[in-house]
């Protein structure tokens, strides 16, 4: 009735048009990205590798690491193909399974670290019964019910944003396809599926960090009555966990929890660097590479890769001068 046209691809701001800052841009954004690929793999090699890390805290790690990988992996490469290559647009579709994949491995990661304060509840507060609560079967049904519940949150997401009329401006003031900034676009009224995504984000959001609220008081309580000096290493891995639950909840709430009429989309753009890119980098550290057993794993692997190159070039120097015709060549070399 109106004779609207209906958008059929977005185009993307990005962070800057400046080509001064596009460049560094890209090569920062690249060294994040590969040292989060690196840390994330690396993790998940050493879990793999050394059958002292399997236990379920290193498979919640595990997880995490390749969840990292997957949601950083759905916003990373194509914010340097717009800074290196300036590619904005975005199909409609592309721009929905973007939106769909980022929200669907990043409410994973909301599930796996209210699993992981609850293993670490078990260890701390129960140490006499983890081994029958944190079988390998309840481990399993843990991950994939954070899988199947992360994925239907996304499912609703993307829907909920994208049964919305986009009839005005395509131009997303943004480097990805994120929820309030999609929103921003659309030309129906949004005010009660804006109110019911805040309620759903909320719910799940509030749901998880009850769960590890609850863990945490309970361990930090349990941690005040210990008088050995176990408590250090539990305060230590609660701490480091801590610190990243504070970190990922913290930019959370502020992108999602509020209406978007209280957004500002450049501040918007930074705290979504932190959490799209940055988090991703810093979970293998500070989460598992302050752990005493994983240096142990990783040194124990590098040096049996050592010791196994230096048999190798000794075996080969052996076969050179053994069959060789002096005698005195061949006693210095096994000297």
């Amino acid at each position: 009735e109106d004779n609207r046209t209906e958008v059929t691809q977005f185009i993307l701001l990005g962070l800057t048009k400046d080509p001064g800052l596009q460049l560094p841009l890209f090569v920062t954004f690249l060294l994040i990205y590969t040292i989060t690929l690196v840390g994330n793999l690396g993790m998940i090699l050493l879990i793999v590798l050394d059958s002292r890390l399997h236990t379920p805290m290193y498979f919640f790690l595990g997880n995490l690491s390749l969840v990292d990988i997957c949601y950083s992996s759905a916003v990373t490469p194509r914010v340097m193909a717009e800074l290196l290559l300036g590619i904005e647009v975005i199909s409609y579709n592309a721009c929905a399974a973007q939106l769909f994949f980022f929200t669907g491995f990043a409410t994973v990661e909301n599930y796996l670290l209210s699993s992981m304060a609850y293993d670490r509840y078990a260890a701390v507060c129960k140490p006499l019964h983890y081994t029958t609560t944190m079988t390998t079967r309840v481990c399993a049904w843990v991950v994939t019910g954070c899988y199947v519940c992360g994925f239907l949150s996304a499912s609703f997401y993307t829907g909920d944003t994208f049964s919305l009329t986009f009839c005005k401006s395509n131009v997303v003031h943004h480097f990805f396809c994120d929820i309030p900034a999609v929103m921003a676009l659309s030309c129906s009224d949004r005010h009660v599926k804006e109110l019911v995504l805040i309620y759903v984000a909320s719910f799940v959001i509030l749901v998880a960090l009850s769960v590890i609220l609850i863990s945490y008081i309970l361990i930090f309580i349990t941690i005040l009555k210990m008088r050995s000096a176990g408590y250090r290493k539990a305060l230590s891995t609660c701490a480091s966990h801590f610190t990243a639950v504070s970190i990922f909840y913290g930019t959370v709430i502020f992108m999602y929890l509020q209406p978007s009429s209280s957004h500002s989309m450049d501040r918007d753009k930074i705290a979504s660097v932190f959490y799209t890119m940055v988090i991703p980098m810093l979970n293998p550290v500070v989460y598992s590479l302050r752990n005493r057993e994983v240096k142990s794993a990783f040194s124990k692997i590098f040096q049996r890769k050592t010791n196994r190159r230096c048999s190798q070039n000794f075996s080969k120097h052996l076969l050179y001068f053994t069959s060789n015709s002096d005698p005195q060549r061949a006693q210095y070399s096994l000297n």
